[in-house]
């Protein structure tokens, strides 16, 4: 072992990662590699001293290299804490966040904030973008990252003195170490010319993933003003489309700038090479340039690789003016031109293809500076940052508030699909089953499409696996089609897709009001949040004369969520309180010392009209909703507690009815999920505990704490039994078993995260 390597520390990069295409994956790919050249001597994926946390932002994650030892998916709050877990009893010294808002979860990010709250080991934190203007959310979530890191690193002085100016970091924790390089020889571009079919062409490069934002259309206007003087210019624009814009919009924009370059009459001159290529090739890329250029479109751009990239190369950049630069092109390494001046643009290129001393001149200032920015230098300079964070790094005392301490997690089943998708034809969600074959005599009801889609809607949400959309979009789909001219909507669908009810009953238009609501709040696009928010305007009305109580409160659940994303929306606020009075009203009227309850007996998903008073409650500020919540709430948990501590479930084998006795059998899991939801929005309305303690008992029914002690849950169909009997279950396994299970999942994996957000 080399001395420099005994000195060195052992270092754990967290960022997105290789293979995934995006320039702060790049980067921490050669920060890395360049960590384990200079300090340890050895190449990345033989390096122990190296290991990479790689942030997944697709499900199935990427394959990665030996040297990514963890990973994190982008939505799963759980994981980040996990793997401050595992960070903790590593051997990794410090960590290495690599950070931009868009690379964690939750709002700006915050999810980062979940690991840092549970690791115990010393931070450093490069970050890739700084905004003079941020949101008070993204003011808040970075402030934080840099009061829990031991140094701050950025790649400009601008950023510098933003992050005191705006973000009040301390001077001293703020360390400058410019954007790491490639050390690319200064020479001859003929021989690379050559390569890439431009030989004896004067070259101009432009790199980076392709996006509106990079002004390219700019460049293609201004060359056709170059062309004249030198009609053998050649531009390559090299690059893949950015991977979000090519999902949200395909090719569209590299297409209207080949289009722009027809019109023009310089397709000769444009050269599109549409590909995400590796270190070696990009080397002689720049290295066949003469020039190259950056028309970006905003000024907020505190950092760019590719102009580090090209200004170590010795390349003559022509740029505009954001704040990379202003900053890096300062004392004559670039020319600067306005935002959006093609004639500005045209008139610089022309001289600096006129002018070769200029153009010399010019690339070899840049050259010069960008010494500092090969990566054995940066390495070096991150190597010190690294050291002096572990030497000033104090770990927290055990009565310290600012960490928390890791507590005991609960080791839940994977949530998985298999049976909905079972379940799920074309048309929507078959209601029973033989067992855990679908039974197609039975048809569809809207009820389960209804929970089928709230379901798939929690999981997205969750896990953002976007194989789940197809399930989606079936059940919105079907409630789309159910909906009626009086717009109430249909229930029962026979499997030969003929509507065998004339429209469905009240409980059924609530459920669909709430699985309106809450995508409206919940969306997974844009698109199906508008058609969610059109149909539950249209029928928000149709359940206002209604007497039933659970059809009241599952209206009241949907407005709650939809509430949440239009809050100013005074109509459905007073449906709301409508709703309300008349629960309330049920209640104050049939309430006796021993009977705090709506009705004279008590039926099917009793817990969702405690549930839709709280949520009342919290919406109206109204004490009273509260209060009667709260009261009918605790009274069911404590007819639904057994001597022993477990949930014994009303049966609805007669149900149960004032004055006589409880019936146990047979239990229907629908009556778990409800009840789950109603402790959730106690625990809202209350901040008491014990209404996670309830949840989680809740929970273990399903695992086989209940009255005959079976297990609910099939992993191997990963079905649901529909309902518990006095010495079996019933083996059928239908879609509303198995909705309230996958309900009642998603509920406890997202309450693990310690931040529920979701739908019970």
């Amino acid at each position: 072992m080399s001395e420099c390597e005994k000195q060195s520390r052992s270092v754990a990069v967290m960022s997105s990662y290789v293979p995934r295409r995006c320039g702060i994956a790049t980067f921490s790919h050669d920060l890395s590699t360049g960590l384990a050249n200079s300090l340890y001597d050895r190449p990345l994926s033989e390096c122990n001293g190296i290991g990479i946390i790689a942030m997944n932002d697709v499900v199935e994650g990427y394959s990665y290299g030996p040297e990514v030892v963890y990973e994190i998916r982008h939505h799963s709050k759980e994981d980040y804490r996990a793997a401050a877990d595992y960070l903790n009893n590593s051997k990794f010294d410090v960590i290495c966040i690599q950070h931009e808002y868009g690379i964690y979860g939750g709002d700006a990010g915050e999810y980062l904030l979940a690991m840092l709250d549970r690791l115990n080991k010393p931070v450093v934190t490069t970050l890739h973008t700084v905004l003079a203007e941020p949101t008070p959310r993204q003011k808040e979530v970075l402030s934080k990252l840099c009061a829990r890191a031991g140094g701050v690193v950025v790649m400009a002085h601008r950023a510098k003195k933003m992050l005191g100016d705006v973000f009040d970091v301390p001077d001293e924790k703020i360390h400058l170490v410019h954007h790491g390089v490639p050390d690319v020889p200064f020479g001859d571009t003929a021989p690379f010319k050559k390569r890439f079919e431009v030989s004896g062409r004067p070259t101009i490069l432009t790199f980076g993933l392709l996006s509106p934002n990079k002004g390219i259309e700019t460049m293609i206007d201004a060359l056709a003003k170059v062309v004249p003087d030198h009609p053998d210019v050649a531009y390559i624009v090299l690059g893949a489309t950015h991977p979000h814009i090519r999902k949200e919009s395909g090719e569209s924009y590299r297409l209207s700038l080949e289009g722009r370059a027809l019109e023009l009459g310089i397709e000769e001159n444009v050269f599109f090479h549409n590909r995400y290529v590796a270190l070696d090739d990009l080397c002689d890329y720049l290295q066949a340039a003469d020039i190259y250029v950056t028309p970006y479109r905003a000024k907020e751009q505190i950092t760019s690789g590719t102009l580090a990239f090209a200004v170590a190369s010795g390349l003559a950049v022509v740029s505009t003016p954001y704040w990379y630069a202003e900053e890096i092109l300062a004392d004559g390494r670039g020319v600067m031109v306005d935002f959006g001046d093609v004639d500005g643009f045209a008139n610089s290129i022309n001289t600096l293809l006129s002018d070769d001393l200029k153009r010399e001149k010019i690339r070899k200032s840049a050259y010069d500076f960008g010494r500092q920015m090969i990566w054995k230098n940066v390495a070096q300079d991150y190597a010190s940052v690294f050291s002096h964070a572990c030497d000033t790094y104090q770990k927290p005392t055990d009565g310290e508030a600012s960490r928390e301490k890791p507590a005991m997690r609960l080791s839940l089943p994977e949530v998985r699909l298999d049976h909905l998708r079972r379940m799920t034809d074309d048309t929507g969600l078959l209601q029973h089953a033989v067992h855990a074959t679908p039974d197609r005599r039975h048809g569809y009801s809207i009820d389960d499409v209804a929970r089928g889609m709230i379901v798939t809607a929690m999981h997205y949400s969750l896990f953002r696996d976007e194989s789940v959309l197809k399930l989606f979009h079936v059940y919105l789909s079907y409630i789309h089609y159910a909906r009626l001219d009086n717009n109430r909507f249909h229930n029962f669908m026979s499997f030969d897709r003929r509507w065998i009810d004339d429209m469905g009953g009240d409980d059924c238009q609530g459920r669909v009001l709430w699985s309106l609501g809450y995508v409206v709040s919940h969306p997974p696009d844009e698109l199906s949040a508008e058609l969610c928010r059109t149909l539950f305007q249209q029928s928000i009305g149709t359940l206002e004369e209604t007497q039933w109580d659970r059809s009241r409160a599952f209206a009241i659940i949907g407005c709650y969520y939809y509430l949440r994303k239009y809050g100013d929306d005074a109509r459905v606020m007073d449906l709301v309180r409508h709703y309300a009075e008349g629960i309330h009203a049920s209640f104050e009227r049939n309430r006796g010392d021993d009977w705090p309850w709506f009705e004279d007996i008590v039926t099917y998903e009793n817990a969702r009209i405690p549930q839709a008073l709280l949520f009342a409650g919290l919406l109206l500020d109204e004490k009273r909703f509260l209060d009667s919540g709260i009261t009918s709430l605790d009274w069911l948990i404590k007819i639904q507690t057994s001597k022993e501590g477990r949930v014994s479930l009303i049966g609805n084998d007669g149900w149960y009815r004032r004055g006589q006795e409880i019936p146990r059998f047979d239990q229907q899991p629908v009556e778990i999920a409800a009840l789950m939801g109603a402790c959730k929005a106690g625990f809202r309305a209350s901040n008491d505990n014990r209404y996670l303690v309830e949840m989680r008992r809740c929970f273990s029914w399903f695992l086989g704490t209940n009255d005959i002690g079976q297990p609910m849950v099939d992993f191997k169909s990963r079905g649901c039994f529909d309902g518990l009997m006095p010495d079996a279950v019933n083996a059928n396994q239908g879609a509303e078993s198995l909705l309230s299970w996958l309900m009642t999942l998603l509920i406890m994996h997202e309450l693990q995260t310690g931040a529920p957000i979701l739908a019970g």
